[in-house]
């Protein structure tokens, strides 16, 4: 029996790689799974959703005058479990992710004058910001006219007028 296209076939993971897994299937045929089509999510590592020898169903998405078959995860219904399943754990990475990265500060190393139990809100963070930035300016301009002389560089001197 040829495989079709749009037909669920029944296969082993052989090969993982950065873009994709190789599935074998009936007839001694290998087909490719695109990491785009392994999870409905954004999938960074293959390997959280798959492993070389699992067992999977797969959809034949394409097969190319070469023989390239190219086959999709997500869109096999019976699939639905796992991939939810690897997406829910992926996302639950990317919350602890997002919530390391929001701490108040930590990016900096400074402490907050708000790190007391208390929550910034989006104008105290967008306040706190906005002074470390101007602080940060004006040091470095302190930099650049100590470093220039106190003269600017169109000519003329700044503090003489």
């Amino acid at each position: 029996m040829a495989l079709g296209v749009g037909e669920i076939v029944e296969g082993k993971v052989t090969g993982l790689t950065k873009f994709g897994a190789f599935v074998s299937l009936p007839e001694e045929k290998v087909g490719m799974v695109h990491i785009s089509e392994v999870s409905t999510t954004y999938v960074k590592d293959i390997g959280d959703f798959l492993e070389k020898g699992q067992t999977v169903k797969v959809k034949v998405l394409n097969i190319d005058e070469n023989g390239k078959i190219s086959l999709s995860l997500k869109q096999v219904p019976e699939n639905a479990e796992v991939v939810k399943k690897a997406s829910d754990a992926d996302r639950d990475k990317g919350e602890r992710r997002e919530r390391k990265r929001s701490a108040p500060n930590v990016w900096q190393g400074q402490k907050s004058k708000y790190a007391d139990n208390h929550e910034l809100t989006f104008e105290e963070m967008m306040s706190q910001f906005k002074q470390q930035s101007d602080d940060k300016l004006t040091d470095l301009k302190r930099a650049t006219e100590s470093k220039h002389g106190g003269f600017s560089r169109r000519g003329g001197n700044k503090r003489y007028g």
